[in-house]
């Protein structure tokens, strides 16, 4: 092998570019790298900017089409934008999980990668100076050399020598055999998770412009409306989450304004821990009281705003319990329970595609991260579609 592997690591480039080079790989890189540089943007800039083009004709559509619908038909129309984009934020959380588990695996091989080189390349030094001391001392026969020499006794005692280096030669050149494999492994191991990577990354891109699409529609629908029309729209959704009776949002929106829940919060989320079937739970539920109002921020897991999954996801976090990002894999994240035996802390579920998540705070009632435009909020879980039920562990 003639060529030098460098023994030390090169400043760190992108991580995709550092791994692929020359003729159509050089362009994948490229491409990936663009692809990095979109996805690897915060979600909380404008809606129609962060589609990246111009409105398609479904946003037209909808616009004309709210001059020709009623506030409560511009509602229904908004409240199933607002789902749909729900299913692509949870496909989006799932992509953007991937890629950063791919993100750091990548890393780690590149690392790795960087050590075993180091070691190769010590290995290949060693062979160097074998291969060279063989040159300088292998030119003439051994029985000519005993021949010539002015001490016989002292030549066979180097020859001895010798011999055990021709050992060592061996051992050396089989261990540099097995290095040279080793870092070929990792590297293909690592342009593996290139390649991985690039994947996840277009689809995260592909979620990305769902949600702005199908956020952006609610958004214009909604625009259509007069100010007194989004207001007694904004009042029922919030008499809607403060039905049976309950006052515990204030006004309706969270965030205790007024003579709601900020000034019974404490007893209130206390009521509900004492009720949680184990400390972890009800340091769960403790954390969802505290994030009441918050806003909902798509892709979020706090601690200034929260999607669904992102909130239930930092409640069980702070009761020590680690969940997966996403509404459909937090459904798996520990046994199932019946409607009727529901307990605070408990995750409930909505919608056949198990699209949205809230956290179970007793009563009937849930603290979950509705949509745009609606804060952290207390709300009856049959509000929407019940689908299923999990309890942590």
């Amino acid at each position: 092998m003639t060529a030098t592997v460098a023994s030390h690591r090169k400043p760190r480039q992108h991580p995709l570019a550092s791994l692929t080079g020359g003729g159509s790989r050089s362009a994948r890189t490229a491409r990936t790298a663009a692809t990095l540089a979109l996805a690897g943007a915060a979600p909380t800039f404008g809606l129609a900017q962060a589609a990246g083009a111009p409105l398609t004709p479904d946003f037209d559509a909808a616009g004309q089409a709210a001059h020709r619908l009623t506030p409560a038909q511009v509602k229904d129309r908004v409240d199933a934008l607002y789902q749909e984009a729900e299913v692509a934020t949870q496909s989006y959380n799932g992509a953007k999980e991937s890629a950063d588990t791919a993100r750091e695996e990548l890393s780690r091989l590149q690392d790795e990668a960087a050590r075993r080189t180091g070691k190769l390349n010590a290995a290949r030094a060693e062979l160097g100076a074998l291969a060279a001391g063989q040159y300088r001392s292998g030119g003439v026969d051994p029985t000519v050399r005993l021949l010539l020499s002015a001490d016989p006794q002292r030549y066979l005692d180097g020859a001895a020598v010798l011999e055990r280096t021709g050992s060592h030669q061996a051992t050396a050149v089989a261990g540099y055999a097995r290095r040279l494999g080793s870092v070929r492994q990792v590297r293909q191991r690592a342009e593996d998770t290139v390649e991985r990577l690039a994947d996840t990354e277009a689809q995260l891109k592909k979620h990305r412009v769902t949600v702005v699409h199908k956020l952006g529609a609610a958004e214009q629908l909604l625009s259509r409306l007069t100010a007194e029309q989004r207001q007694r729209m904004t009042a029922r959704d919030g008499a809607r989450s403060t039905r049976g009776g309950r006052t515990d949002q204030g006004d309706g929106h969270g965030g205790g304004h007024g003579g709601g829940v900020l000034g019974r919060l404490p007893g209130v989320a206390g009521a509900a821990a004492a009720q949680a079937p184990n400390p972890r739970a009800a340091r769960a539920v403790s954390f969802a009281y505290s994030a009441l109002g918050k806003p909902y921020v798509w892709g979020a897991t706090g601690p200034a705003g929260y999607d669904c999954s992102g909130l239930t996801q930092a409640a069980w976090k702070a009761g020590g319990v680690a969940l997966p990002r996403t509404t459909y894999t937090q459904i798996s994240s520990g046994p199932r329970v019946a409607r009727s035996q529901l307990a605070p802390g408990d995750l409930v579920f909505f919608y056949s595609g198990i699209s949205h998540v809230g956290i179970y705070v007793g009563d009937g009632r849930m603290i979950h991260a509705p949509h745009p435009g609606a804060p952290v909020r207390i709300a009856p879980i049959d509000q929407m579609p019940f689908a299923a039920a999990t309890r942590p562990a």
